[in-house]
């Protein structure tokens, strides 16, 4: 990365150097080139899957009512595509259109450290930035964006965004992760659309005084829908700063040291904001996947104990005197909840309430979330037999940077004195130390995915152009995104 230089804002706005971490941002999302075939290839995968997860979430009326423009009817010239619709929209509410698709479900990508987040969440932007960009260049006799510029992108996005994430914990002081959403697809998305440094830098220092989210609708007793619209509701706002600075909106150059007014005065307790390694392509090529089902990424390992122990319990339910959840912290402080669940938003984000799905019926969908299944009496009276309990070695491994795992573990123990194996799983499905198993089952649900909304003949035409790497780096945005209108 590039040494600190002391920029003057343009047109002399401001004589001040501009905080080191905005300028490192910047010089990475302007410079940066993509050179591991392994973020390629990664890249290549997340853009299909969180596709695939945002054509999914079209089955659920929930998610559709946010869907299309502002205004009911308003069609925009040269407008990005919104997947599996219809729909031609300006790029900010277009992001917002997609961003809110890919999230919905909590299906997408995921990456956990001491600030957790889905990095793909910033494909709302990108996307629709592309996009745009490419049918607007075309109408002007230009050449588009290649889909090799999106991966590109997605590659920076995920590594600005995780990179902050690995030392930089925003839970511990009431924020929300999609405030990373915002920072990476700012500084990325004004990058595509030709900003200069020091615009890139202009509007990166107004998504950090934008502040962040408050995670009151990730918990209890107020866990609602808007976990699912806030990651696009970020990325849009992104791409809404982006299109300022180009326009030549100024910035603020300590708009995160400043004394009593700046970011980490105000919201991070004082301390300083700082970049855990150097940006490279580290995020992308460690990302996890969730492949198998959707759940909160802390429950993916118990939920494959649960599916492990499923055979062994499912015609012993009467018998079942208590359920050991051994796990790591961080699973404990997001996810361990009791009482009642009242939405599916609730649910999902419920470690005792995955589990016992899982024990039920060895497997996890979308649908175990939505009211019907929730009936289901048995699912609370598991939860209720249910002792989670911490292994600090577990909570140690999450954080070693040679380990990440997301261990937990499942014992099930009956009335009459016995009990199951103590059934542990250390790195979930989605994992690095797992892709070559589990790469393979994310072009299986891509195609799945796809299969909700469109017919054989056309899935198997997205899935050939798709799986070709070569050839889907150098197909056209536009092109590509036209796949998925209906």
């Amino acid at each position: 990365m590039a040494a600190n230089p002391s920029i003057a804002y343009e047109q002399g706005r401001t004589a001040s150097a501009a905080d080191q971490l905005l300028v490192d941002i910047a010089d990475y999302a302007l410079e940066y080139e993509v050179q591991s075939p392994e973020a390629r290839r990664i890249a290549q995968h997340v853009v299909l899957d969180s596709l695939g997860t945002a054509i999914l979430a079209l089955r659920f009326p929930e998610c559709v009512k946010h869907l299309g423009p502002v205004v009911p009817g308003v069609t925009v010239p040269h407008g990005c595509r919104v997947p599996g619709t219809r729909y031609e929209l300006d790029p900010v509410h277009g992001a917002f259109n997609i961003g809110c698709m890919i999230r919905w479900l909590d299906y997408n990508d995921t990456w956990l450290a001491a600030e957790w987040g889905h990095p793909s969440d910033n494909l709302g932007g990108l996307l629709a930035v592309a996009d745009y960009l490419s049918r607007v260049r075309i109408a002007e006799g230009k050449a588009p964006l290649r889909m090799r510029d999106v991966l590109d992108a997605a590659v920076k996005a995920h590594e600005i965004q995780g990179v902050l994430a690995l030392e930089n914990s925003f839970n511990r002081v009431g924020l929300d992760h999609v405030l990373l959403v915002k920072i990476a697809s700012t500084a990325v998305v004004t990058a595509m659309l030709g900003g200069s440094r020091n615009e890139v830098v202009n509007a990166l220092s107004n998504a950090w005084l934008d502040g962040g989210s408050l995670r009151t609708y990730r918990h209890a007793p107020n866990t609602g829908s808007r976990k699912s619209w806030a990651a696009g509701d970020a990325t849009s706002r992104a791409v809404r700063l982006a299109l300022m600075a180009v326009n030549g909106e100024m910035g603020y150059a300590t708009a995160l040291s400043a004394k009593t007014w700046g970011f980490q005065d105000v919201l991070f307790q004082g301390k300083p904001l700082k970049l855990a390694r150097s940006l490279d392509s580290y995020v992308m090529e460690n990302v996890l996947f969730k492949i198998s089902f959707p759940a909160e990424f802390h429950a993916q390992t118990a939920v494959e104990c649960a599916f492990a122990l499923h055979p062994q319990i499912k015609d012993r339910l009467d018998e079942i005197d208590r359920i050991v959840i051994t796990t790591h912290e961080s699973a404990i402080r997001i996810i361990d909840k009791k009482g009642p669940l009242h939405n599916p938003a609730d649910r999902d984000h419920c470690l005792q309430y995955m589990v016992a799905v899982g024990l039920l019926h060895g497997e996890l969908t979308a649908e175990h979330y939505e009211d019907e299944a929730a009936g289901d009496p048995r699912i609370d009276a598991l939860r209720e037999k249910m002792v989670v309990t911490e292994n600090p070695q577990y909570s140690r491994d999450y954080l070693d940077p040679d380990k990440r795992s997301i261990a937990s573990a499942i014992q099930v123990r009956f009335t009459d004195g016995t009990e199951t194996a103590n059934v542990e799983c250390e790195y979930p499905i989605g994992h690095r130390r797992r892709r070559a198993e589990g790469l393979p089952k994310v072009i299986d649900k891509f195609e799945a995915n796809l299969l909700t909304r469109f017919p054989r003949q056309k899935t198997a035409q997205i899935l050939e152009l798709s799986l070709d790497l070569e050839r889907l780096e150098q197909m056209p945005v536009n092109e590509y995104m036209n796949l998925y209108v209906i």
